[in-house]
C-alpha cells in the first residue's frame, strides 16, 4: 500500500489568498467549486475563474478563513463608473 503525502484540503466557501493578484488589484478568492478544477470568485470584483487543481494548489499562499464558519470578507471598493 502506497502512502500519499498529505494534501491541503479545500472546502466550498474557503477564502484563500493567492500569490498573484487579480487585475482588479485584489488577491482574495472564494472557493465556489472543488474537483479536478477549482472555480474561484474574486472578492474584489466578483469575477469567476476556473483553475486546474495543480495550478491552484501551487498558487495558494494562505487560507484566510471559511465563509460557512463565519469569516466576513471586507466589502470590495466601489468600482469606477464608466461613461
Amino acid at each position: 500500500m502506497s502512502v500519499s503525502p498529505e494534501l491541503p484540503k479545500f472546502r466550498l466557501g474557503d477564502v484563500v489568498r493567492l500569490r498573484k493578484p487579480h487585475p482588479c488589484g485584489d488577491d482574495r478568492w472564494e472557493v465556489v467549486r472543488v474537483g479536478a478544477d477549482f472555480r474561484l470568485r474574486c472578492l474584489g470584483c466578483g469575477r469567476y475563474v476556473l483553475v486546474p487543481r495543480r495550478k491552484f494548489e501551487r498558487a495558494v499562499k494562505e487560507i484566510l478563513g471559511s465563509i460557512p464558519d463565519g469569516y466576513q470578507p471586507e466589502p470590495p471598493p466601489p468600482r469606477p463608473r464608466r461613461r
